[in-house]
């Protein structure tokens, strides 16, 4: 004899058919933290987006909390489209241990925790949440960066708890270039070295300066007002940026390299490193004659190009050579035919030989980090329950 069991929620509504169609979807709940120009955006893609996910994909997307570093907002149900206006208004202190506690108490299942936010100290969150039942999707690559332990400690925590922990967008914007690699590593093939632009914002920058008659400040003021750089654009100069990039593909093919490990080239003069923002903008004339000489002792048909270069022996844990640095290329490579605020990545490997694989497109801008935040959000959610 056979037994039937019918959903209590059918039993007390049975003739509410929009129940049967909320029981078969998948629900997911996020919690995003750093609403800045990328939380932001992220958060108004998913919200005009749930509609479309629900039909599409039987997915049930909900943003049960958004916050910054202060305050944060409740919603159960989902935060709606005036969310930074409810949040102004409503916003509350909090603490991590708090979000948790929202989450259980309101029996959310399907936890994915958004990181957006540049904090260093975020991070450590990281197992607390994973812990909880969070998965980790991040835009912020602290996490990825920071000592060796901290990172192989995650990731046994990830293991441990089978959660998933996503960051496409921590190298390359909403590019698929850590899928890929993942992908080839896993499947046994010999990478043998990545080398590319890195950085929206510098490629933008030596794109333009390397074939034009402007003064190097005159183009780094207009990738300023473009919003291609940090509002501190020494934090593209100083090179970390494109060095933490690097790193993270370094850890992909389980090398055991740290920060202090690779050798970067700082653009900016030793005595402006250090002085205020202001000051900083007020002696930007000081580029101009360095940069100008560069251009002139260029070759013909060659431009100037920011390159990260991972190579040496990468079948060894401790066998890379990682370098930054401002090089010339021929305008005839695939490197020196960059062209606005592309990056572009040459992949090489042992079956592929000399022809790379290359990964070119939008390196630069909030609007397409937040795409890709979300892509990692929608592959998640596929993994899930």
């Amino acid at each position: 004899m056979s037994t039937i069991t019918i959903d209590k929620r059918i039993q007390e509504k049975p003739l509410q058919l929009i129940d049967l169609e909320n029981i078969k979807k998948k629900k997911v709940n996020v919690v995003i933290f750093g609403h800045g120009n990328v939380g932001a955006r992220l958060v108004d893609q998913i919200i005009t987006s749930q509609k479309e996910i629900s039909r599409r994909r039987d997915l049930d997307l909900t943003i049960f909390a958004v916050a910054n570093s202060k305050t944060v907002l409740f919603n159960e149900k989902g935060v709606k489209a005036n969310w930074q206006e409810e949040k102004n208004k409503d916003g509350e202190p909090y603490t991590i241990t708090d979000v948790i506690k929202f989450s259980e108490e309101h029996n959310l299942e399907n936890l994915i925790a958004i990181d957006n936010t540049a904090d260093s100290n975020f991070v450590f969150n990281y197992k607390t949440l994973v812990e909880a039942g969070f998965s980790l999707v991040s835009s912020n690559k602290i996490g990825n960066t920071i000592d060796l332990d901290f990172y192989k400690n995650l990731r046994k925590t990830l293991s441990e708890k089978k959660k998933e922990y996503l960051y496409e967008t921590n190298v390359g914007a909403g590019l698929p270039l850590i899928d890929t690699i993942k992908l080839l590593h896993l499947s046994g093939e010999n990478i043998t070295r990545i080398k590319g632009v890195f950085s929206g914002s510098l490629s933008y920058i030596f794109n333009e300066f390397s074939e034009g008659e402007k003064t190097f400040s005159d183009v780094l003021n207009q990738a300023i007002n473009n919003g291609f750089t940090e509002p501190d654009p020494r934090e593209d100069l100083c090179g970390n940026d494109v060095g933490r990039k690097l790193l993270i593909l370094a850890r992909e093919l389980d090398l055991h390299n740290e920060l202090d490990d690779i050798s970067i080239q700082n653009l900016i003069p030793k005595h402006l490193r250090s002085v205020s923002k202001q000051e900083f903008f007020n002696q930007l004339y000081e580029l101009d004659v360095p940069f100008h000489i560069k251009r002139k002792n260029l070759a013909k048909d060659h431009v100037l190009r920011y390159i990260g270069d991972l190579h040496g022996d990468l079948s060894k844990e401790d066998g890379a050579i990682l370098n930054v640095n401002l090089v010339p290329v021929s305008k005839n490579s695939v490197l020196g035919q960059l062209k606005g605020s592309d990056s572009i990545f040459e992949i090489y490997t042992e079956s592929y030989g000399k022809n790379p694989i290359v990964i070119q497109g939008a390196g630069a801008g909030a609007a397409v980090t937040a795409r890709g935040v979300f892509g990692d959000i929608l592959r998640l959610s596929d993994k899930l329950n």
